[in-house]
């Protein structure tokens, strides 16, 4: 689906992000940095799979990836921002592109801490087998990809097989020390238009079945609300229910999520050195203002922006709240 028309669906939502913003704690709906802890890159959309929730639209035949030039862009910024402590690659399937590797060592080498968003699956292909050593000595945290312990559902969800192939790899990431030694934390969206269960609350049930049917282990559950854009905002169109989400997200709203939004504490950059305030207003090229490439990055002009917002933004403020690292805040 094309930004345009994806900007101008959401546009007609009944409801104002704004509005809404201005109305509960935050004066005139102007969202602004407190913090500059995270550089989230998405490396590509390259993937060897193609959820039907993807927010990327990621597949097989995507050819976008970062070049080695913009990585060392990334990796200047990273350099000179101290605030900076987390490095978080994303995708696509972050290991599919040449530079994956060269990120890692690098951020490793300046002491940041990162992250791998991986789809599991990847690191069973044979062209990727050598990660799981590369990943466990540069001590990465992998936030994984898991829609649900059921492999019916995930199937549904991911393609035939991937629940079989994602198990393999947590059995062997947990054999390298992950989810004991190493952090291995799993994320969940839901299959559906309704926003997802308490997060300690699927993490026990997660954790219960995982172990008790396939003797796997991992640190935490991560839940995400499904946002209304690309794949889903597609399905949810088919299915003549996109009214109905926007109507249970808006209705969900919770103004304690708005501190912990992870727009307000991060840089998001794409393949291309695009600078978007999160990875949702990227793939919307709802670039940051005024600092739109990193080459161009400065700390002070991004530091006191105006976040850019829209309706789908009503995902990550609906019930506890949704961001990359899960749930901001209790329902209110």
């Amino acid at each position: 689906m094309k930004i345009d028309k994806q900007l101008k669906i959401l546009g007609q939502s009944p409801a104002s992000f704004a509005r809404y913003v201005e109305n509960n704690v935050i004066h005139d709906g102007r969202l602004t940095a407190l913090s500059l802890k995270t550089i989230q890159i998405n490396v590509g959309k390259l993937c060897n799979q193609a959820c039907t929730h993807c927010h990327v639209d990621a597949s097989p035949i995507r050819t976008e990836n970062i070049t080695r030039e913009t990585a060392e862009l990334c990796l200047k910024v990273i350099a000179e921002v101290e605030d900076i402590e987390t490095v978080d690659l994303t995708g696509g399937a972050p290991e599919m592109n040449e530079n994956f590797t060269f990120l890692v060592e690098e951020s490793k080498r300046m002491g940041k801490h990162v992250i791998d968003r991986c789809n599991l699956t990847i690191l069973e292909h044979k062209e990727y087998g050598h990660l799981y050593d590369f990943l466990t000595n540069n001590q990465v945290e992998i936030v994984a990809s898991l829609p649900h312990y059921s492999g019916a559902l995930t199937d549904r969800q991911r393609g035939r097989g991937v629940f079989g192939r994602s198990i393999e790899a947590l059995k062997k990431l947990n054999h390298k020390g992950y989810g004991t030694d190493l952090p291995l934390n799993l994320v969940y969206n839901p299959n559906g238009i309704y926003l997802a269960a308490p997060q300690k609350q699927l993490e026990r049930e997660f954790k219960e079945q995982l172990q008790r049917h396939h003797g796997v282990v991992f640190s935490n559950l991560y839940t995400i609300n499904n946002l209304p854009i690309n794949r889903f905002l597609a399905a949810l169109i088919r299915a003549a229910k996109y009214d109905t989400y926007m109507e249970t997200l808006v209705n969900a709203f919770n103004p304690a999520t708005l501190d912990g939004l992870m727009c307000r504490h991060q840089i998001s950059v794409a393949y291309d050195g695009q600078v978007y305030d999160c990875d949702f207003n990227q793939m919307l090229d709802l670039t940051a203002q005024p600092v739109n490439h990193i080459r161009d990055f400065n700390y002070d002009s991004f530091m006191a922006r105006r976040i850019t917002v829209n309706n789908h933004c009503f995902g990550c403020t609906a019930g506890a709240g949704s961001s990359c690292g899960g749930e901001i805040a209790k329902p209110g």
